[in-house]
Order: C-alpha cells, then structure tokens, then sequence
C-alpha cells in the first residue's frame, strides 16, 4: 500500500472487554466525545468514531466483524517480522504487567510502564518512525526486581531454559544497546541486510540477497512485462548445506498458526460477502494464504482492484516494503473499512478526471500512462486496524502496488476520513501553529482552508499520485534499493502538490477558490523544513522514508528558489520561521522536480536516486534542529499519535447473530494486554 503517513476478537473477547470497561461510552457527540485516552513519552493515543453503522445491514456488520477479527490475527506477524526477539520481550512484558506483585505506585513502575506503551505502539523495540532501539528509563537492577516479583512460571522461556538464564537473556536483549540496534539501517556504506534487525533475513548478506533475487529475475518463465513481486513474503535464510532458500509465509510454512487464524475467520468474511465479485476476491486471497504462491497474489490483487461495487472493503496480507532496508519483502498489515458515501463524491470527481491529469502533467511523455485505466477512489470510514497499521496507522492508501497491475488493471484509493477527522480535533488549538507560522495571514489561511486542502491533497496523493506514470519496459521498484519508498512518496505528493493549485481544481469544485490551495502549500513547507524535525531525536539524521520525502522536496525547493527569494527563512525575536513570497512560483518548482523524480522511478536510476535522497532529505541542521524541538517542549504537544480500535459487541439468538453494536474503549493498556493473550499464535522465539 502506497501510504500517506504513518497503520488498523472472538465474540467471547468482545463481550467480556465491554462489560469490564464501566467508562467506555457508547458513541457520542461531537461535543462529548473524546478523542485523547493516553499519552506517554512522544505519543497520543486516541479513539477514532466509526458513524453511520447503524446503516449497515446485519449482513454486511457481520462482514465487517469477522474481517476484522482475521485483522486481528495476524498480530504476532508483524512483531516477530520487526524484529526476532520481540515477540519473548513482548511475553516478558505482559506477564509483568499481569502479575507484578510489588509496588506499582512507584515512579519506577511508571516508567517501566512507560516503556510498555511504547512498545506496543511501535509493534516492538523500536521506535516505529525513527527505527532506532529505545529502552527503558529504568536500572536492569529494578527489572531484575520486576521479573523476580512476577509469576516466573509464567515467563516465554526456550526449551530448557530456567529462570536465571531467562533473565540474563532478555535484560541482555532489552538493555544492550548492540543488540538489535536499529530496525532498519540504511546507511549506504554498510552491508543494509547484517546491520539491521528486521527479520526478513537470517545469515545472508546484503550481496548474497542481491543476488538470489537478481537470479530469480531472469529465471526462465517470468514475464518482465508482469514481474512477480518475489520474496514479498518470505523470509530469506539458509539451509544445512548453506544453500539460500525462502521460507514462505503460508498456511504449513512460516507463520502458519496465525495466517490459519486469519483464514478462519476471511472463510467466514466470504460466508456473508455482498456479492459474487467480492466473495470470489476473499477466496482468492484464502488460496494465496494456502500456498504462498505469488501469481495467485497478483490474481488476488487484480479481482480485488476491480470490485468497485461493494460497500464494505479491506486490505490484508504482506503488502509494504517500507520496513525492509532492501525494498522487497513486505510487512503484514490489515484495515476493515466501509465507503463513506457523503464524503467520497471529491474522491469520484478525482479519479472521473485522471486522465486529464496524467495527460498535462509536467513529466515526459516517455513516463506517462497513455491510457489510465480503473482508477477508484473513495473516502472511507475505518472499523478496524491491524498489523502495521495499527495503533500507528496511515491516513490514506492506494493499492495495488504492482505497477503492471496498476496500469493494465487500475488501482483503488482511499482517504481515511474518520482517521483525519480524530486527528484534527485531538489537534485542535493546541498552539504549533500560533508558534510557528509567520504571519496572521498565513494563520487565517490555516483556519479557512487548512482542513479541506489537507483531505483533498491526501485524496490526490493516494488516487493519482501513486497511479500515475509509468516504468520504462524491463525496470521494476527493485532497482532503487532502499531509496526505492521516498522517492515513491516524493512523486505521490509532488503529484498532489502540482495539482492541487491548479484552475482545473477550483473548476471541478474541489476547492473554494484559487487562494485555498496557498494553506496546504505553506503548512508542507514548514513541516518539511522544520515542524517534523520535532519527532526526531538531537543528533539524528531524517531515516524515515516520508520524512525523507517531505524534507526532500522543502529543501530541494528552498535551494532551487534561492535566486527569486521563493521561500525565505525570517528570524525574529530569536526565533526561526517560514516565508512563501512566491507562491505560483512554487508551483512550477514542484512541477519540476515532480518531472526529475518521475525520471528517477521510470528508469530505476538509483545513483540519482541515492544523490537526490542523501542531498536533501537525510542531514539536518542542529541548530535549526534544537531550536525547534526547545519551541515544542514549551507547547507539550506529542509528535505522533495512534489509535485504539473499537469494540464489537455481538448479540446472539443460539449460535444466530441478531446485532453488532460498538464500544469505544478509554483503556489503552488493556486492549493492548486483550489482544496479546487472545490473537497470540506463534511461540516465542
């Protein structure tokens, strides 16, 4: 899934967690619902509203239920997938916070719990925008103490493995600061592969990777007209003989007791589908999870581009590669949704007009799709998030990612709409931009069109910026390597960027007026060149590949404008700020660029690649960098922000459903402790 970031139970489950929570409303107002539950260390959690599903029939509820429980399912994957021990710390953590029999008022304790949140949030040990290990603000001495005082039978210990070797190992694991350091290193002058902790290799190099797949590409019998997505879902190892072999996730492969688990309740999901086209796609995807085969993903992926009738959609299985330092291989991810039929008449006019945006785009013919085929849009209402989509989740998704079946058979966007609406008012007047714009004008621009030139750029972000251009006969994604997600990013939103000031919007009726657009083109640059510096850490560079995006293409623009004073850096009162003075000349910059980066992905040119990401997009400035993480600190606002899902209450008659009503939960830690003991399938390792 092309994102625009950041990710989305058994009936028994269900039930119980809403009888537990005295203080998780029924949905509300607007007025009286609130959106914030948590926040520890640089994170919020929230709940987001999922309206209109009283409108749904009992059928498509049920549809919605148990796809989202094969969400559900798939949990242990994506944490075991970031990191191999991340599953054991999890299983340490929660029999900690289950049993812990000394003092939890103690500052000490709230610390650890800290660390907890944390990692659940990040699906693991690693901060989940900016790889890097993080650790507990603890002494192993006092996780001796937690460990000691909790249920020690109770523990994810190997085969025989006793207690004192059980804690020597994971306060190993957990405190050491060599050990798994960063997710995903992408440092160019280093092996990607052995400097990364990510679990899609084990014993291989990064040369030895290169060259299996390398090898499989040219085997006889492949179509370079319609490649195969190879080693999407498999992890690369090697056997007794030291041979290179994948270990397939599949039903009797890798993973095999959690993707069972998702089968499961997808057959029960085909059951109750809403016609034929919708059912034979969810079959498809079940024969793919039977075998691991990837011509029967592509023909998944090509029934499922083309149901556009069906009002309850999802997306599940092994889809980005943003995680893997190679580009390849792809983490598990889930998201349950319904189309919101208010909001997605922007989306329609959209992709009604992709034609007409392709053909007077500002790149090479060479690039450009002749013909645009099958370009969906919608706006959704989200019901459920899973794998790496969840509690950190993306605002917007066009899928598929296969560029051949993007051409030849279309692609579905969508634009998150609730997920949007959460993050706006668990942002509203929190005082960032009273800090950091320049200008009342600038300000009055933000609070006139600030929201509707937000959706609207994410809507042409997702429905033609990931769909638009094309490759050259014989390149595919690969050939950029790890540089392969940013420059993706950065052509979808020079795409939207480019378009969205354009008269053919106001035209269309997607915007007011030709002064709207100005509010999404200043609140981009200021993010790319200092807001986003605030989630990264003092002395870091920018490795996260939408950041690297967005400084990318600031940076790039603030360079090439210099000589027209297109965007000025004003310091007043000790203080940095942002100043557009051009802003059609901005324009036709974005337009420009759009044109060098569409060239770099048509023609898998990576040492241009690697040139335009490490030039602009890695390094920052550490006095810019410390003046800006000093002006958050005093507005105490959390950089990033995650969800929890709702909760399913199913009403039976006998084994017959009569109702599916919802739940907001307002207990973090609890959902998370809920889901790991019942969707936990895979053994510790």
């Amino acid at each position: 899934m092309n994102y625009l970031k950041i990710a989305i139970m058994i009936l028994l489950v269900s039930v119980v967690s809403c009888n537990r929570k005295e203080n998780a409303p029924a949905v509300g107002t607007n007025d009286t619902f609130e959106f914030v539950i948590d926040r520890f260390a640089d994170i919020e959690i929230m709940r987001y509203r999922v309206d209109d599903w009283d409108q749904l029939s009992l059928k498509q509820k049920e549809l919605v239920y148990y796809l989202s429980q094969a969400a559900l399912c798939g949990r242990d994957i994506i944490y075991d997938q970031n990191c191999r021990y991340n599953l054991r710390v999890r299983g340490t953590i929660d029999n900690i916070v289950g049993t812990y029999s000394g003092d939890r008022q103690s500052e000490d304790w709230q610390q650890f719990m800290v660390y907890a949140k944390r990692f659940w949030f990040s699906n693991g040990m690693h901060h989940h925008y900016g790889n890097d290990k993080f650790f507990p603000d603890i002494t192993k001495e006092y996780f001796g103490t937690l460990l000691a005082q909790s249920d020690t039978a109770s523990f994810p210990y190997t085969d025989g493995e006793n207690f004192k070797q059980f804690a020597k190992t994971i306060t190993d694991i957990i405190f050491n600061p060599k050990v798994a350091a960063k997710r995903t290193f992408q440092d160019t002058g280093k092996d990607l592969v052995t400097n990364s902790a990510v679990n899609f290799y084990e014993g291989v190099s990064q040369k030895e990777a290169e060259g299996f797949y390398s090898r499989l590409a040219m085997a006889d019998g492949n179509d370079p007209q319609r490649p195969l997505s190879h080693g999407l879902n498999s992890k690369l190892c090697k056997n007794e003989n030291g041979e290179l072999v994948e270990q397939v996730y599949r039903i009797g492969g890798l993973y095999s007791e959690a993707i069972s688990q998702i089968v499961y309740w997808l057959d029960k999901a085909a059951s109750v589908a809403e016609n034929d086209a919708q059912k034979e796609h969810i079959l498809k995807l079940i024969d793919y999870y039977k075998s691991g085969n990837l011509q029967t993903w592509d023909d998944y992926n090509i029934l499922w581009v083309q149901d556009t009738k069906s009002l309850v959609d999802y997306v599940n299985g092994f889809i980005e590669v943003y995680t893997d330092p190679m580009g390849r291989k792809a983490t598990w991810e889930a998201v349950v949704d319904y189309k919101d039929l208010k909001n997605s008449r922007r989306a329609e006019i959209i992709s009604q007009n992709a034609q007409w945006f392709e053909d007077h785009s500002p790149v090479d013919a060479l690039y450009k799709k002749k013909v645009v085929k099958g370009v969906e849009a919608k706006v959704i209402t989200v019901a459920h998030l899973g794998g790496d989509c969840y509690p950190s989740t993306p605002i917007g998704i066009n899928l598929p990612n296969a560029n051949w079946i993007r051409k030849e058979h279309g692609s579905k966007s969508v634009t998150m709409e609730n997920l949007m609406y959460a993050y706006a008012q668990a942002r509203l007047k929190n005082g960032s931009s009273q800090e950091f714009y320049e200008s009342k004008d600038d300000l009055e621009l933000l609070e006139k069109y600030g929201y509707i030139s937000d959706n609207l750029q994410v809507d042409l972000h997702e429905c033609l910026g990931h769909g638009s251009g094309q490759m050259l006969h014989g390149v595919s994604d690969s050939l950029l390597k790890n540089y392969h997600s940013t420059i993706e990013e950065a052509r979808a939103d020079l795409f939207s960027l480019y378009y969205i000031a354009d008269p053919k919007i106001v035209e269309l009726g997607l915007l007011p007026n030709n002064e709207a657009y100005k509010a999404c083109y200043y609140k981009y640059i200021l993010n790319g060149l200092m807001l986003q510096l605030n989630r990264i850490n003092l002395g870091d560079q920018i490795t996260e590949a939408h950041m690297r995006n967005r400084a990318l293409i600031a940076r790039w623009c603030f360079e090439k404008g210099e000589e027209d004073n297109v965007i000025e850096k004003v310091t007043r009162d000790g203080k940095t700020y942002i100043k557009i003075n051009n802003y059609d000349k901005l324009r036709k910059l974005f337009g420009r660029l759009l044109g060098e980066i569409q060239k770099i992905k048509s023609t898998g040119d990576y040492e241009a690649a690697k040139d335009m990401v490490e030039t602009y997009g890695v390094r920052i400035d550490p006095v810019l960098h410390k003046e800006v993480k000093q002006r958050y600190e005093a507005l105490n606002i959390a950089p990033y922000g995650g969800f929890v899902n709702p909760e399913f209450v199913v009403t039976k008659d006998g084994d017959k459903i009569k109702d599916i009503s919802l739940r907001y939960p307002t207990n973090y830690v609890q959902q998370m402790l809920d889901y790991d003991k019942q969707f936990h399938f895979i053994k510790q390792k």
